[in-house]
């Protein structure tokens, strides 16, 4: 996403040519839905470690899920973009308000993968219709004033990210673990900027002002050499930036670490340093900036990896927030440079593909990956011992009608974890007697359902004693496998940087 803070301000202009009367409050309004946004971005990304406790799920299942919170905003945005004239942006907006409330009301309500899959996709698609409707409603109200407005516009994503892991890390440190409450909190952005602009009235786009010819805006996107490379290069941008962005707080909390707090750092940089984007534009040109931005970011992403401690995840999420945070509004802005055409068609594209592959192909394939690696890092024999310890008490917790497990539920559903735990521990323990060798998934899925199945219990805290450290090695390891392509782009983006200060005057094609 992009750069930049609130700022009131004047002159901007109606299809009238006046200013337009709501600019101010439709301005902060689009300002606070982009927080709702990003804040359930930081949200999904602060219980994925949750859910994989509660519910048993793999780091794989969680990664779909939080893959669906990404992918979906591709789909959403892909499909409502070019169907913002016709359509107009009021009403994406207000289906983005529904979309708010509905996911996270599937999520508060969530019962298992599916209903939590739903909710998180469902909120993808909300925060897809935010920016198909407000990128342009932005550049429809300062139209004199675009770049410097969606500087201001777009610094509320990591913002936004920086007031939800906030807001979330606290509500933790206050006793209040659970993870609903994070949640929750989403309805508080979205009921504000529901009430600030919902019933306003929108400006037309500047697509139907000018009468811009829809087949025009598709030939430019699918037929310019340039524009096909820089949705490739997109793939890899957003991937490098969203991807460990995704996974690096469960990464770190597997570790013992607050990963949260981490994910506030990398934003809060991100959005101070997109503030001052133009500084790094001028002196270098777009493609200068994203081959700069490359190298720092393969550095920075690799040093991460082998972060163990908080002073090292730190310093190495600095050096990786310097080398991300210009990646998205570059991209976008270089497309809207040197493929004019292309319009809002073009910048949606841009968006809806770094967006789909971080979700359909990134954040799952890191969470298989961290399955894989993590898998090899559980000790044998203890794990054995407690799978073994598992099924034999845990049968009998399962069919006790009261006690301690009975007492810490209060319904029958903790009995359901317990039996449904001890099947687990059986079939894994079960496959490593005949083989010798703990299977893989199943292994790491009978550890979660031992957690879920009493969170306060001896056995929780064994198994988490050897799960944890597994994650946090898997998650990290998973990391070094976006190096080969971040390195990519540095070759990439410095072929164009040197053909741009070759021929200064020549877009290239």
């Amino acid at each position: 996403m992009e750069n930049t803070v609130l700022g009131s301000g004047a002159g901007p202009v109606s299809a009238e040519g006046g200013a337009h009367a709501d600019a101010g409050r439709l301005f902060r309004g689009s300002c606070v839905a982009l927080v709702a946004t990003s804040m359930a971005f930081a949200v999904v990304t602060a219980i994925m470690l949750d859910l994989k406790s509660e519910f048993g799920l793999s780091n794989f299942e969680v990664g779909l899920i939080a893959g669906a919170a990404t992918w979906g905003f591709a789909v959403s945005q892909l499909v409502f973009a070019p169907l913002c004239d016709p359509l107009g942006m009021r009403f994406l907006v207000r289906l983005a308000f529904l979309c708010h409330l509905v996911g996270a009301a599937f999520l508060l309500t969530g019962l298992n993968f599916w209903t939590l899959f739903a909710g998180a996709l469902v909120l993808a698609l909300a925060n897809g219709l935010v920016e198909a409707a407000c990128n342009p409603l932005v550049a429809a109200l300062y139209p004199d004033q675009k770049t410097v407005r969606l500087n201001q516009f777009h610094v509320w994503f990591p913002g936004g990210i920086v007031i939800g892991g906030l807001l979330s890390y606290g509500l933790g440190e206050v006793g209040l673990t659970e993870w609903r409450l994070k949640v929750a909190l989403l309805f508080i952005p979205t009921l504000v900027y529901g009430a600030m602009i919902l019933r306003r009235t929108f400006p037309p786009t500047e697509g139907v002002r000018q009468g811009v010819s829809m087949g025009e805006m598709f030939r430019a996107t699918l037929t310019t050499p340039l524009m096909l490379l820089l949705l490739v290069c997109m793939a890899v941008t957003a991937s490098t930036e969203l991807g460990p962005g995704r996974w690096v707080t469960p990464v770190l909390e597997a570790g013992g670490l607050p990963g949260i707090l981490v994910l506030v750092w990398i934003n809060g940089i991100m959005a101070v340093l997109r503030y001052k984007a133009g500084f790094a534009v001028k002196r270098l040109s777009p493609p200068g900036v994203l081959a700069a931005s490359s190298a720092v970011a393969f550095v920075g992403l690799f040093w991460l990896s082998y972060a163990e401690s908080l002073a090292t995840a730190l310093m190495s999420a600095t050096v990786f927030a310097i080398g991300v945070c210009y990646f998205w509004p570059t991209m976008l802005g270089y497309v809207s440079e040197h493929v004019p055409k292309s319009g809002a068609l073009g910048l949606g594209l841009m968006g809806a593909v770094g967006m789909a592959v971080v979700g359909l192909v990134t954040t799952p394939e890191m969470g298989r990956i961290a399955d894989r690696v993590g898998h090899d890092q559980l000790p044998v024999a203890e794990t054995a011992a407690l799978l073994a310890d598992a099924a034999d008490q845990l049968p009998a917790a399962a069919t006790a009608p009261t006690g301690a497990v009975a007492a810490e539920a209060g319904s029958g559903g903790q009995d359901q974890d317990a039996a449904a735990a001890s099947d687990a521990a059986r079939a894994a323990l079960a496959s490593y007697e005949e083989t010798g060798e703990l299977p893989v998934m199943v292994t790491a899925a009978a550890l979660r359902s031992i957690q879920a199945a009493s969170p306060a219990s001896e056995l929780a805290g064994r198994a988490g004693a050897v799960l944890g450290p597994a994650d946090n090695y898997g998650g990290r390891v998973s990391f070094r496998y976006l190096l080969p392509f971040t390195g990519a782009l540095i070759v990439v983006f410095g072929l164009l940087y040197v053909r741009t200060r070759a021929a200064p005057g020549v877009a290239p094609s």
